[in-house]
């Protein structure tokens, strides 16, 4: 299963950041994310069933920027870390959207 499309962030291990308008999307070159005040663009191709990528956004209004991964579970979800530069780890677990599709 391909890690493109977007994703809802369902759960934030350890911090409290997976909300209604928490997401990850992945396309073909790069994509986004939102994760509470945390925000960030994708730099890197993203195919196949795992990615690495490095990323560039703000923290709460402060310039922020680092690297993250993502890789598909048996189960349909998606298992990743976005991480800060100097800062924290923050572990995800995501569900594809209802409304993503495979072929973006």
């Amino acid at each position: 299963m391909s890690v493109r499309g977007k994703w809802r962030v369902v759960e934030t291990p350890d911090h409290d950041m997976a909300g209604s308008a928490s997401y990850i999307l992945f396309a073909e070159d790069g994509g986004e994310f939102v994760l509470d005040c945390l925000t960030g663009s994708i730099h890197g191709r993203c195919q196949g069933d795992a990615v690495e990528f490095t990323w560039d956004g703000s923290d709460e209004m402060e310039p922020a920027r680092d690297h993250g991964w993502a890789e598909t579970l048996d189960d349909g979800s998606l298992e990743g870390e976005i991480c800060l530069e100097d800062g924290d780890d923050i572990p995800f677990i995501a569900r594809r959207s209802a409304t993503s599709s495979t072929a973006c």
